[in-house]
This record gives structure tokens, C-alpha cells and sequence, in this order.
């Protein structure tokens, strides 16, 4: 690495943590604060587990500072080279204005890569820890209601052999309701068996008044109804509604399980997709913001600080009111799925080519 290119980068590493560290602040004071002193007076929530939930919530927030952040940097960077007159003589020497980028954009790479894992990793992990705490140590005398959207995964040597999904779970019944659950070989679906509910009795799940599908390549081969089946793999009511997630609370491979158990039971994947595809076009921000910062940086001369953190505000307004409104557009069918949460990124990668493209002319 160059001399010059460490240059750069100790100028933009100082904004970016500094946005880090001022960004996480912000959401903190304005969300998480409010949500625990909410346990704290409603239901006597301890300092232990508020203690718990305080630090299982940071990996989430800063998922989101990281694009806020880079943003931050890359545009406080070449503000202040261009300020101080420093990228006019760089730039004299004959070094073109994407070069001089290139350090950071590199770095920013490099952070929504690491984004990727810390998002399929640790944040999930973190989400799932963070109900469990409210749940079992705040909200203890607090009866679960009725769970929506219920997936059992049936594991057999770290094998996939059965998939069920129940359109929800009545605690007060003990019935699951409108049931759909594949069958896996190395063929992928051989079966397929659909039931209107199934009731807890001789702790066993039964389903009744079924239908079995069996699948080949060319269709259904045969069909057969039943009175009573007994699901064997499935877990008691208790422990169903304990293992239920969040969406946020799983990784990528739990999430295409559950579109998988959603589309055969023709329910809608819409939240599903879209929480995929964020796990990626969120994290992509930062490099995306990078592209965006470093040409809008040196459109003027702005060595205030103040100016430039008011500046990055204002592009991530921005971005986050679009991202709202895409997202309730892909909500509300009105979007396909993937393209409601991508189309943010791509409208700020296309401006940030524009301006890259202005500035280097």
C-alpha cells in the first residue's frame, strides 16, 4: 500500500468511527432506551436482563451505522482534501480522482463483506437471545398468545426429510391449523400431505381428515385421505412456540427453509424474500454510500465538519425514506419483493456513478 493511500484511509477512518460511535448513539437514545425503560416500569424488568437486552441489541443498530457511517467518512475525507487544497495537488501530479478513491471504496468493500457475515453470524443470534431474555425473564407470567406462521423442521444426520408448515397455533385449543408438510428424498418432494388441523392429544400431534399426495417428476401419481395421521417428529406445544422465530431472528438457510414451507402452502412469501434479499442490499450500502461520499466530498469547498455531518444526514434521509416506501410498496404487492429492497441501492449507485463520473472529467 502506498504512502498516499494510507494517507486517505486515516482520513477517512476518523469520521467512520466517529459516525459509529455517534450513529449508534442516536439510535439508542431515540429506540432502545424507550423499549427498556417500557420493561423497566411495566414489568419490573431487572438490571440484569436490562443489562442483557441493552447489549444483544447493539449488533442490529450497527448494521445500520455502518452504511451511515461510511457515507460519513468518505465524504468528510474528500471535504477536507479538498478544502486544504491537498486534491489539487494530488490530482496535478497526475493522480486521477478514482484512484485516489480507490483506497476507500476498497475499504468499503471490504466492510459490507464483513456486514454480510456479521448480519448472517451474529445479528440473528443476538435477535433471537434478545426475545428469549424478554420473554423468559421479563414477560415470565406473560401466556403466549396465538403463534402465526408456524415451520418444523424434521433433521435426520443433518438432512432435510420433512417440512411443515401450520397456518397458526392456538394455545387455548392446542391445535395447529391448516397443515402442509413435504416430504424430502435426494428426488427433493416425493410427498406432500395437507390437513385442516391437527390437535395435541396422548402427547402426540394427530392431523385430521387429510390428504396425501405422492409426487413424481410428471405430477401427483397417486392421492389417499385419512381420518387421523400422527405427526411423529413434531415437538409439544410448549416447545413449538418456544422455537418459533422472528424473521430477523433467523439465518439465511432458516429463511429459504421457510419460503420453501410458505410456497407449498401457498402462503405469502413476501416478508420472507425480503428479509433475504436485505441480508444483502443492507450491508451493500456501505459500499454504495462510499461511492456516493467521496465525489459529493469535493463539489465544493466544505471543510466545516458540521456541514459535511449535516450533508451525510441528509443523503441517509434520504436513502431511508426511499428504502420505506419501496419496502411498503414490495409489502403491498404493488413491487416485486427483491426489487422493493434493492431498488434504494441502486438508485444511490447510480448517482454515486454520476457524480464519480462528474468528478473525474
Amino acid at each position: 500500500m502506498r504512502i498516499l493511500d494510507k494517507y486517505i484511509l486515516r482520513e477517512f477512518f476518523g469520521p467512520f468511527l466517529f459516525g459509529v460511535a455517534a450513529f449508534t448513539a442516536i439510535f439508542i437514545g431515540s429506540d432502545t432506551l424507550f423499549r427498556i425503560a417500557e420493561y423497566v416500569t411495566k414489568y419490573g424488568a431487572s438490571w440484569a436482563s436490562v443489562s442483557k437486552l441493552f447489549l444483544l441489541a447493539m449488533p442490529r443498530i450497527i448494521i445500520y451505522t455502518f452504511p451511515m457511517s461510511v457515507l460519513l467518512g468518505s465524504l468528510m475525507c474528500f471535504s477536507r482534501l479538498s478544502g486544504s487544497s491537498e486534491l489539487i495537488v494530488m490530482r496535478t501530479s497526475g493522480q486521477s480522482f478514482l484512484r485516489l478513491a480507490a483506497p476507500v471504496f476498497t475499504v468499503a468493500f471490504l466492510i459490507s463483506v464483513m456486514a454480510v457475515a456479521f448480519n448472517e453470524y451474529v445479528v440473528p443470534w443476538t435477535n433471537n437471545t434478545y426475545q428469549t431474555v424478554i420473554n423468559q425473564e421479563i414477560k415470565q407470567n406473560i401466556k403466549p398468545g396465538t403463534t402465526e406462521h408456524i415451520v418444523l423442521k424434521d433433521m435426520q444426520n443433518g438432512v432435510l426429510k420433512h417440512l411443515l408448515y401450520a397456518r397458526r397455533y392456538d394455545p387455548d385449543t392446542h391445535r395447529l391449523e391448516n397443515i402442509t408438510i413435504q416430504e424430502f428424498t435426494d428426488d427433493g418432494v416425493t410427498r406432500m400431505e395437507n390437513a385442516p388441523f391437527a390437535i395435541w392429544k396422548n402427547n402426540s400431534w394427530y392431523m385430521e381428515d387429510g390428504v396425501i399426495y405422492d409426487l413424481t417428476a410428471d405430477g401427483v401419481e397417486r392421492m389417499m385421505h385419512f381420518d387421523q395421521q400422527m405427526i411423529p417428529y413434531a415437538q409439544n406445544p410448549q416447545e413449538i412456540q418456544k422455537k418459533q422465530k422472528d424473521l430477523d431472528e433467523m439465518t439465511i438457510r432458516e429463511l429459504k427453509d421457510q419460503e420453501k414451507a410458505f410456497s407449498a402452502a401457498h402462503a405469502d412469501t413476501t416478508e420472507v424474500v425480503m428479509e433475504i434479499n436485505k441480508r444483502f442490499s443492507l450491508p451493500l450500502a456501505s459500499f454504495v454510500f462510499a461511492l456516493v461520499g467521496a465525489p459529493l466530498g469535493i463539489q465544493k469547498q466544505r471543510s466545516s465538519s458540521s456541514i459535511g455531518f449535516g450533508l451525510s444526514v441528509i443523503v441517509i434521509f434520504f436513502y431511508y425514506a426511499v428504502m420505506t416506501f419501496t419496502g411498503a410498496l414490495g409489502r403491498g404487492h404493488a413491487l416485486p419483493p427483491a426489487a422493493a429492497v434493492w431498488l434504494p441501492d441502486a438508485l444511490a449507485l447510480a448517482v454515486g456513478m454520476v457524480l464519480s463520473w462528474r468528478v473525474s472529467r
